[in-house]
This record gives C-alpha cells, sequence and structure tokens, in this order.
C-alpha cells in the first residue's frame, strides 16, 4: 500500500537541522497528501529534502555512508507542480543536488533547472493501458471538438508506446457517411448487459489502425437516421439509454475483447469523455471493484463542455443497472426557479455530477476553463462539486492534427506556403475572393468567422455590429450552421452588403481550410470556449486571431503588444483579446487589427509568424497526458 509522506516531516527541515534514515526504495510518496495540505506556494517552488527522514530508525553506518556520500549527491528534490493560477497539482520527488534549503516559516526555495525535471520524467516514463470512452471520435462520427480530441489524442498517446483502446458507438445512418466503418470488423463477440429493466445485448466492431484499437459498440438504438445525438425533430429521446449501453459496454470491453491474442485486463485507465461516459467511473465502484475487479483501474474525466450534464428525472435511475445505494452520487436538485411547478420537486439524476464525484482525476481541455467552471458563471450548477475537487482538477489545452492543418501541404487550398515563404497566403486570398465572387483585392483585409451559428459562439454580436463593420474598407466571409434564424440573417446580411459580405449556410471541410488560409483575421467573439480549435488552425495558417478573453481563447491568443522591449520592433503576441463580451469592445479590438494590417505591414508579419511558430500539436498534449495519468496511479482510487 502507497504510504503518505507527513508534511510535517516537511516543515521540521531547517537550514539548522538535517535528518536521516534512507527510506527503503519500494516506498512511494503519496502526492495527495500534499496536495490536500499545503495551500499557498511560490509557482515553480520547490523543496530539497535529504534522502533519509525522521520517524524510522537505521544502523549508524547508513547514516555515517549517507554522510560520506555528501550533500550533494544524497539531497532528493520535491518538485512542486503549480498551474498558471498557483494552485499546487502535483509533486515529484526527483534526485537532486546542492544543499539543502528549506526553511518551515518561508516559502523562499530553490529551483531545479527545467532540463534535471525533464531527465527524470523520460526516465521515470511508464507504459500504461488506456480506454477512451467517447459519443464520437473522427473520422468515424463527429459534432464538434469532441470528435477531434478522440480521434487524435489516441493515436498520440499509441505513438509514445501507451496500448490505447478507443469505445464508441457504431453509427449507421442509411447514408454514404456510413462507409467510414467499412474498415471495422465484427469481432463475433456478443455480450449481455443488464440495464433499463432488461437484457440489453451488445456486440463489437474493431479495426486497428495507427496504434490504435477502435472498438465500435453495435446495437440498434445506434442505427437510426439523423445525426449522433438528434433528428430534424429535436434530440432523440433515448439518449440516456444509448450512452448507459455505452458505458456499460466500455467497462465490459478490457475484459472481454481478446485484440491483438490478449484482452487489455482490469488494470487500465478509463479516460471518460463528458456525460456521455460518465457512467463509468461509478460501474468501476459499484458494479466491479465489490468483486475484486478493476481494483487496480484508474479513471480520469475529460470536460469538453459543462454545459451539457446528462440531466434525467430521478424516476429514471432503476434504470442504469446500479446498486441503489449509490443514488445519492447521481442525485440532482434543481433549484426552486428552474422547476415546472409548484409540485415539481426538482429532483432528477445527473450523469457528469456523478462522474465528478466518483472519478480519479478531472480534466478540461485548457487551463483557462479548469478555472472558469469552479465559478458560478461558468460552473453551470457545478462550480461548488467542482471547486471541492480543486486539487485533482487541472487543463490541458486540445492540439491539433498537423497533418491534416499544415499550409505547406494541405490540399484544400489553393496554394501551399510556410512561415519562411508567405508568398502562397496572398494568393489563397485572391483563389478564395474569386470562388467567393468578391472582388479581387490582395490588399483589402478579409475577416472570417467559422463555427456552429448560435449563441455561444457570439453570432448575436457580430449580427449587431455588422453594420459598423461593413463601415470600413473590409471583407467579411462566414462560414456554419445552426440556429435557424441565424442562418436567414446571414442570407439576408449577403444580400444587404453584396460586395462586401459571404455567408456559406452549412458546413464544408475544404471551403473552411479555404477560407482559413485566404482571410487575414479570423474573429470569435465566443461567451464560452472551453478550448476552442479555430484560432489554433488559424494562427497555424498565419490568420491573425481576434477572440473574446475566455477559457481557451485566453490560453492560446496572446495580445499584439508593440511596444514590447527587445523583439526589434516587431512587438509580441499573437493576436488580439478583448473583455468584456460587449459589441463596443469587440470592435475596438477589431479596428486595431484592421489599422495593424493597413498601416505597420512589418508588425503584421511578426504577429503571423509568431502565431505559425506556435506548438499546439498532439505530441504536447500527450505529453502533459501522461503526467496526469501518472498522478491518477499514486493514489488508491478515489471511490
Amino acid at each position: 500500500m502507497m504510504e503518505s509522506l507527513e508534511l510535517s516531516r516537511v516543515l521540521l527541515l531547517t537550514s539548522s537541522s538535517s535528518l536521516s534514515l534512507t527510506p527503503p526504495p519500494t516506498k512511494t510518496i503519496r502526492q495527495v497528501g500534499f496536495r490536500c495540505l499545503v495551500k499557498k506556494a511560490n509557482k515553480n517552488a520547490n523543496l530539497r529534502l535529504p534522502r533519509s527522514f525522521s520517524g524510522h530508525t537505521g544502523s549508524g553506518a547508513t547514516h555515517a555512508a549517507s554522510q560520506g556520500k555528501g550533500e550533494e549527491e544524497m539531497a532528493l528534490l520535491l518538485a512542486r507542480e503549480i498551474d498558471e493560477f498557483g494552485s499546487i497539482v502535483g509533486f515529484n520527488l526527483i534526485p537532486g543536488s546542492g544543499k539543502i534549503t528549506a526553511d518551515a516559516t518561508s516559502n523562499e526555495v530553490e529551483v531545479p533547472e527545467a532540463r534535471d525535471v525533464e531527465e527524470h520524467k523520460v526516465q521515470a516514463r511508464v507504459s500504461y493501458s488506456i480506454v477512451f470512452v467517447t459519443a464520437e471520435a473522427a473520422p468515424y462520427s463527429k459534432t464538434g471538438g469532441l470528435g477531434d480530441v478522440c480521434g487524435s489524442l489516441p493515436i498520440a498517446l499509441a505513438a509514445r508506446g501507451h496500448r490505447v483502446m478507443v469505445v464508441s458507438p457504431r453509427y449507421i445512418h442509411g447514408t454514404p457517411g456510413d462507409k467510414k466503418f467499412s474498415g471495422a470488423v465484427d469481432l463475433d463477440r456478443r455480450i449481455q448487459l443488464y440495464c433499463f429493466g432488461a437484457v440489453q445485448e451488445v456486440g463489437f466492431f474493431h479495426e486497428f489502425r495507427e496504434g490504435v484499437d477502435w472498438i465500435f459498440v453495435d446495437h440498434p438504438s445506434f442505427q437510426r437516421p439523423g445525426n449522433l445525438y438528434g433528428d430534424k425533430f429535436g434530440t432523440f429521446g433515448d439518449n440516456q439509454f444509448r450512452f448507459t449501453l455505452l458505458s456499460h459496454a466500455a467497462c465490459e470491453a478490457p475484459l472481454v475483447l481478446p485484440l491483438g491474442g490478449y484482452t487489455y485486463g482490469d488494470k487500465c485507465l478509463f479516460l471518460v469523455n463528458d456525460w456521455h461516459a460518465g457512467l463509468v467511473p461509478i460501474l468501476l465502484a459499484a458494479k466491479y471493484r465489490p468483486h475484486g475487479v478493476y481494483k487496480d483501474a484508474r479513471s480520469i474525466l475529460v470536460i469538453h463542455n459543462i454545459a451539457h450534464q446528462g440531466v434525467e428525472p430521478a424516476i429514471t435511475y432503476s434504470n442504469l443497472g446500479l446498486p441503489p445505494e449509490w443514488y445519492g452520487a447521481l442525485e440532482w436538485v434543481f433549484p426552486n426557479w428552474a422547476r415546472m411547478h409548484a409540485l415539481d420537486k426538482g429532483e432528477a439524476v445527473n450523469f457528469l455530477k456523478g462522474a465528478i464525484v466518483t472519478v480519479d482525476r478531472i480534466l478540461t481541455v485548457s487551463k483557462g476553463y479548469s478555472w472558469e467552471i469552479t465559478t458560478s458563471e461558468g460552473g453551470y450548477g457545478l462550480h461548488e462539486l467542482l471547486s471541492s475537487r480543486k486539487s485533482v482538477l487541472n487543463g490541458i489545452t486540445n492540439g491539433i492534427d498537423e497533418n491534416e492543418w499544415d499550409p505547406s501541404t494541405d490540399k484544400h487550398i489553393a496554394y501551399n506556403y510556410s512561415a519562411d515563404d508567405l508568398s502562397g497566403k496572398v494568393k489563397c486570398k485572391i483563389s478564395l475572393q474569386k470562388e467567393l465572387g468578391l472582388a479581387v483585392r490582395p490588399e483589402c483585409p478579409m475577416i472570417g468567422f467559422i463555427g456552429r451559428l448560435d449563441y455561444q459562439k457570439g453570432i448575436d454580436l457580430i449580427r449587431k455590429a455588422i453594420p459598423e463593420i461593413m463601415e470600413n474598407d473590409v471583407q467579411f466571409v462566414m462560414l456554419g450552421s445552426g440556429n435557424p434564424e441565424f442562418e436567414d440573417w446571414m442570407r439576408a446580411t449577403e444580400s444587404t452588403y453584396r460586395d462586401k459580405f459571404r455567408g456559406w449556410v452549412g458546413f464544408n471541410v475544404p471551403v473552411s481550410h479555404k477560407i482559413t488560409a485566404g482571410c487575414d483575421i479570423l474573429l470569435m467573439p465566443s461567451t464560452f470556449e472551453p478550448c476552442g480549435l479555430n484560432q489554433l488552425y488559424a494562427m497555424r495558417y498565419g490568420t491573425v486571431p481576434v477572440v473574446h478573453e475566455t477559457g481557451g481563447l485566453r490560453d492560446t491568443v496572446q495580445k499584439f503588444n508593440p511596444y514590447a522591449e527587445g523583439t526589434n520592433g516587431e512587438g509580441e503576441g499573437t493576436g488580439w483579446t478583448f473583455s468584456p463580451l460587449t459589441k463596443e469592445s469587440m470592435l475596438v479590438a477589431l479596428g486595431y487589427a484592421i489599422k495593424t494590417y493597413n498601416e505597420h505591414k512589418s508588425s503584421w508579419k511578426g504577429l503571423m509568424r509568431r502565431g505559425m511558430a506556435k506548438d499546439y500539436t498532439w505530441v504536447n498534449a500527450a505529453t502533459q497526458y501522461e503526467q496526469v495519468i501518472e498522478w491518477a496511479f499514486m493514489d488508491p482510487p478515489y471511490c
């Protein structure tokens, strides 16, 4: 069993005293002990500890040997892992050097060189069996960022030596899109699951691609016209049933599917994504561990959008295949103002809430969003619960598929280009102007928007600001679908500003690439944005983002400062951010961008090149996921 290193032993270390006894090599310092007790620390601060601690007994010979080797060789380094908001998220015990300098009354401690920490992490790397559970995974199924993450991150982790499985539904819509599953083979393994008052039978299809086992759960409820979650009549009424099946099947898959000749087994890491997979950590705790199964497994919840929580009437709990005593884990009570009538008790079950209270660690898709969901404005009713688990809450910015989104090789754009040769960028702009029927004016700043047409993406703000934006000498192109009201507005605006505005209703992958490459400015006035990918694509293509300062947009777009010292007059930053979320503040930021484009060409090229140089690849994100997985296995299962 893992032992916890008491905080008092750390605080007893002073500059005037050192303690000795080499601990057994099998002992492990339990991370959560520190994370819960230590509240304040300097960023990147570390504690240097002797290789031995008080509270044990040892021979004088051992002590003498330790002294003989000297403090330089015997010191250990307790490195604090601290996020950008100052919260301690973990500790690493690694070999260090130098004198022991810890003071019980001060936070002033030595900071190790980055290369020392990095070398240790490489040496300590462990291979894990990782099981993604998700409602969508590109290219098989996708409605947004969730599909992108679960289609790319597994491949990046597999490339780093981990055994990776992705469990997702086998959606069959009776359309040409079904060919995406044509490479998957029926494993001829039917299993029976008990939920919704009956025995449900599911099958599994499998495709091994790019080092990942892609597992598709086969059941008639996933085979219907429409999209993943609904059709033209609205959201499917049985989504709770469909994703309850997914969670049960995902828990069985590592145990019953002999992939490559052997199963994943019950010592694996479940990465559960959003509410659709929220039952997985509850099932591990309530259904499997009481019988000795999955006792060594861990689970991590990845929140892509907290606005969607999987809330259904409380009476449906009996359908989920869980013991009655676990109802409290999913119990959810709506506030009075949200109830339908005076007799409505507001009782419900909430899948996402259940995952939050049972999972081992929690991740969001950006650091900024990990903070926002702990606030009353961004937590959608779960902020207090998430604040109580802040010690295991982290954010990792999504990566992008550098093979699909690379201006030097992109097959969708008219001309390829790179940071070293930007000549193809203006050619892409001219090609886009011709294709859209706009005047061919390479000197005219072109503004773009790509995204869903709903309030979250700030479409209402753009609609209010369009008359003033169109007073400038600019061209504006929008691509998206969603709210019919906004779709009609886009069509009407194109008729009003025929020479300046184009609105493409719908979504088209090649066109999205052409707009990203051809525009000079990408506008993203999102109300909230857990991560955001379009601003990452834009920067990689030398298109400068103007974004609302929220979530992942705040994390990834650095505000342009033309007066930064030591930049040879080019300034620093990759775009413009604005706050608060008002038409006026958005117009100010957009005005700065237009003015810089028109009057300061050298500064604009600097903005483009700095954005193109940013590393937002999945390799970088996968390294950070490995660290969180390592932390998850340092402690016993949370439930």
